[in-house]
């Protein structure tokens, strides 16, 4: 399917730029509430970060989903996988969630989810796609849709979360810095850990819908480290803006990304005997060679499937498997949540180090990552500088150089104008070589 608006993880852009406008909100507010309510009436759940243009946007949405006769129930500032959690205990038909993950504030965004939690299907998308481009018209005036606010959402996904270990599990004795990232996590992730007993100090937890993943939260990892040294704390645990991505920071700063991560869930569940037999764990085409290599010596098998978590999902579905993950942080444990939860990630994470009487020092130090580099290359336009014969030829030479000793990837983000330059390999010096050699011809390219 050819997506007009829909990328790789719903439809994301520039505030003020088409199609992250109110006037397409309000469209697509109707649209999607055309598409849902096909049998019957239906309600429609709407959650966002805490990004200033969360608030004009919510009411669009709002607006238009009313025209077209759908409830709104409105959750606030709630992460991305509530909503996915909270749209499957109301019953609700849809999930939508505003917000632009770990961009900036003048960013934003759009996300769906079905009825039961997971991304929409692509026959859906393509059908609210078609209904944007109609001409909007209004249900009768009985038929329009009414609009409430869910009050104790925060309180219902913090036990959600909780629920994910079990009843006996106690964190005292655990001091946790924890970087929320000015983002959706601010008000339930220190909860959730303090009520299982950790000592917990929050940092960039006080949004003011600009300060979101501004210099703070998984893709700023420097306050994290800092502040995990200072109060002495065992670890640092940092939320994207929307509290679907997590990264970690162990007592001496060094940091703990999503490959790290998901080594050690994966490995806990396979000496625990929760990873069914013959099963494995889904990784990404950017997945560190490294972490193929140790899960394989544990005889967890290890496929890799598109970068976005809807591919790794479909991939987790098809071979009903229960965990996958990016090295971004964006990890889906399927035995617990239907999309990618940070929160229930980390705690798992926790879990593992409880069980094994280990810190997360010594649980990053348990296998060994191959040198890779990433260079993101800016471009503008439709141009596919990825598939260009320059660019292609330089791939080319690059893994020949290296001999079946690395690896050469590169590929368009689904969510912002970029190629990411990946080389990976032994050399670490001949890694970086390769990797700049190769941004420097996309960026020749880009122009």
């Amino acid at each position: 399917m050819t997506r007009k608006y829909f990328g790789t993880d719903g439809i994301r852009g520039r505030v003020g730029e088409y199609p992250i406008t109110p006037e397409f909100m309000l469209k697509l507010g109707w649209a999607a509430g055309m598409a849902f309510r096909k049998q019957g009436r239906c309600r429609i759940l709407v959650g966002k970060d805490t990004r200033i243009s969360g608030y004009m946007f919510e009411s669009a949405l709002q607006a238009g989903l009313s025209a077209a006769g759908a409830d709104v129930m409105l959750l606030g500032p709630m992460p991305t996988p509530a909503v996915a959690y909270l749209t499957r205990t109301f019953h609700a038909e849809a999930g939508i969630v505003i917000s632009a993950s770990h961009n900036p504030h003048h960013d934003n965004g759009i996300k769906f989810f079905s009825s039961g939690g997971t991304k929409l299907p692509d026959a859906v998308e393509q059908m609210i796609e078609e209904l944007i481009d109609e001409p909007m018209t209004v249900t009768e005036s009985e038929q329009l849709g009414k609009a409430s606010r869910i009050n104790d959402a925060a309180g219902r996904y913090i036990e959600f979360c909780k629920s994910s270990v079990p009843t006996s599990t106690s964190f005292s004795g655990l001091k946790i810095v924890v970087d929320c990232a000015h983002g959706a996590t601010y008000r339930v992730a220190p909860s959730v850990f303090s009520e299982l007993g950790a000592e917990v100090i929050a940092i960039a937890d006080k949004p003011d819908g600009l300060n979101i993943n501004d210099g703070v939260g998984s893709t700023s990892l420097g306050p994290l480290q800092k502040a995990v040294v200072e109060h002495g704390a065992d670890l640092g645990i940092a939320f994207d803006g929307d509290g679907d991505r997590v990264q970690m920071v162990d007592h001496t700063g060094a940091t703990v990304d999503g490959d790290e991560l998901l080594y050690i869930i994966a490995t806990d569940l396979q000496e625990r005997e929760r990873l069914p037999e013959g099963t494995g764990v889904v990784g990404t085409l950017m997945s560190n060679l490294g972490l193929e290599l140790a899960l394989k010596a544990r005889d967890i098998p290890f496929v890799r499937a598109n970068v976005g978590d809807r591919y790794v999902m479909a991939e987790m579905l098809e071979r009903e498997w229960v965990l996958g993950g990016e090295n971004s942080g964006h990890i889906l444990c399927a035995q617990h949540a239907t999309t990618g939860d940070a929160i229930i990630a980390a705690l798992q994470v926790l879990l593992a180090m409880r069980r094994r009487g280990q810190s997360l020092a010594k649980e990053r130090l348990a296998w060994k990552k191959l040198p890779q580099t990433l260079i993101n290359v800016r471009f503008e336009g439709d141009i596919d500088p990825v598939s260009d014969p320059q660019v292609q030829t330089a791939c080319e030479q690059a893994t020949t150089e290296m001999a079946g000793r690395g690896r050469v990837l590169l590929r368009k983000s689904g969510t912002e104008p970029l190629v990411r330059v990946m080389v990976e390999g032994e050399d670490e010096a001949a890694v970086m070589q390769h990797a700049q050699h190769l941004a420097k011809v996309v960026q020749a390219v880009c122009g």
